[in-house]
């Protein structure tokens, strides 16, 4: 193990290096805890769950409301949530479908609040690592030409191999960490704009009926 810390660049262990290294972990830590919190948020949440939804709307748009009104009540999915407060709307003034409309709105704004949290944190990893490679990119440059500059004759292997290494290694990590984020950012955002999509379906067949009765969600 000695011989392992004796082989590797001093450079390293150049402040600003450090730094950088320990800012890139950060990021990368931030990357996985947000991933791990919004998987088990949209778990929560009831993200996905079309089947029930399609078995409430079912239920209402074939005549029988208080199936559709007691299985919505149970909340279990944000589509059935968003239902829960049309048909809200709708009983409360029958002849208003506005008023319904303007009600699932409300909820899916709320649910939609809440399946965005945290996602901003995803989109600062994605933007700063990339940046914070470069950062060290540059300063493995500069300590490498420092070497050139002040070497009399002879260069340094190791002195010049170290910041070189450092340049090569920030931005190898730094660009790790950013395409790692990007994908989970990705798989999130397409989740919540599936849901988008679905609550805007739910909201119109529940208010207007569906053009095709045999339609699903999907």
């Amino acid at each position: 193990m000695s011989s392992l810390f004796e082989s590797m660049p001093l450079d390293l262990f150049n402040p600003a290096t450090v730094a950088i290294f320990v800012t890139l972990a950060g990021l990368s830590f931030i990357a996985v805890a947000v991933g791990l919190y919004k998987t088990v948020q949209f778990s929560r949440l009831g993200v996905g769950r079309r089947k029930a939804a399609d078995q409430i709307l079912e239920s209402w748009l074939s005549g029988k409301p208080d199936d559709a009104i007691r299985e919505a009540a149970g909340r279990r999915s944000v589509l059935a949530r968003v239902l829960q407060s049309v048909f809200s709307g709708l009983q409360s003034r029958p002849g208003d479908a506005a008023y319904a409309e303007e009600l699932g709105r409300q909820s899916a704004i709320i649910e939609l609040a809440r399946m965005s949290e945290r996602m901003r944190l995803l989109d600062m990893v994605v933007q700063a690592a990339p940046m914070l490679g470069l950062l060290g990119t540059v300063i493995g440059m500069i300590d490498a030409f420092s070497v050139l500059s002040l070497s009399e004759g002879a260069v340094d292997p190791a002195g010049l191999a170290g910041g070189i290494w450092s340049a090569l290694t920030t931005t190898a990590v730094g660009l790790g960490i950013a395409l790692f984020s990007f994908f989970i950012a990705t798989w999130f955002e397409g989740q919540i704009d599936r849901e988008r999509n679905l609550i805007e379906a739910v909201i119109s067949a529940a208010i207007h009926g569906r053009v095709d009765p045999n339609a699903r969600l999907g």
